[in-house]
């Protein structure tokens, strides 16, 4: 893992660093990384804010900005959120609108000399991601989505999240940990109490989430504690190494082979 000072990375959510922090860290590394948080504004449930996703996917990149030289970026806080339309307070912006978003913030980064971005997506709608990284990766960029299932499951594991991915789907304990251990203020009374469960969800992207919750929640936020989330996000900052050494190499990225 390669620190990079004793600088605060962000206040909040935006953040701290001057265009000399910018230039004073790229001259330590081979190419530049930047890291790109990626939200929503959604429902979720009566105790979560609908900017959730957004904090969560700030508090892994602010933490992984900590801990690695990367230029940390304002999140994008609106994007595919549409089967969360029936409730109040919900805005999506569409699929297309999001991937060129990213594009042309990659590109920018690109003019200004930061090679490789790193997406941090902290809502599991934003499906088209994928397809940024995918389409970036075989034009020859350097591009990568963070955290994968399995960077997710093993922080599951290590932080003691008793809940499955399967089953902690919305607002449940990962979501609510994290929020009590990085922004507690904006957790309100009532996860204690919202368990509720709906593993079995094939017909999703047709119904929306209204056909299988009432409340929005699907998972179990009773178990939420804040060093579960402060184990979640110590985990995801440690798989984030090889993504890092991959994205910094002077050669053309390939694979680790396990």
């Amino acid at each position: 893992m390669s620190g990079s000072g004793a600088r605060p990375a962000a206040y909040g959510v935006m953040p701290a660093d001057t265009t000399e922090d910018v230039r004073a860290r790229g001259a330590g590394v081979s190419r530049q990384v930047a890291v790109l948080p990626v939200g929503s504004f959604e429902q979720h449930g009566p105790y979560l804010p609908l900017a959730t996703d957004t904090l969560v996917a700030c508090a892994v990149a602010r933490e992984m900005a900590a801990a690695y030289p990367v230029h940390l970026l304002p999140p994008v806080t609106l994007a595919c959120s549409h089967e969360h339309a029936a409730w109040p307070g919900t805005v999506s912006i569409s699929s297309v609108t999001l991937h060129a978003v990213v594009r042309d913030i990659a590109d920018s980064l690109r003019r200004s000399g930061v090679e490789s971005l790193v997406v941090v997506n902290g809502h599991g709608g934003n499906y088209v991601l994928g397809n940024v990284v995918q389409e970036a990766s075989a034009r020859g960029e350097r591009m990568a989505l963070y955290p994968a299932a399995e960077d997710w499951e093993e922080a599951r594991q290590r932080a003691g999240v008793e809940t499955s991915l399967l089953t902690d789907m919305h607002a449940g304990e990962i979501e609510a940990s994290i929020l009590l251990h990085a922004h507690p203020e904006f957790l309100r009374p009532g996860h204690e109490s919202a368990d509720f469960t709906a593993d079995d969800r094939r017909l999703l992207l047709t119904t929306g989430m209204s056909a299988y919750t009432e409340s929005g929640v699907i998972g179990r936020p009773s178990l939420a504690s804040a060093e579960k989330g402060k184990g979640l996000l110590a985990a995801l900052v440690e798989n984030f190494e090889p993504y890092f050494r991959l994205l910094t190499s002077p050669e053309e990225p390939t694979a680790p082979r396990g």
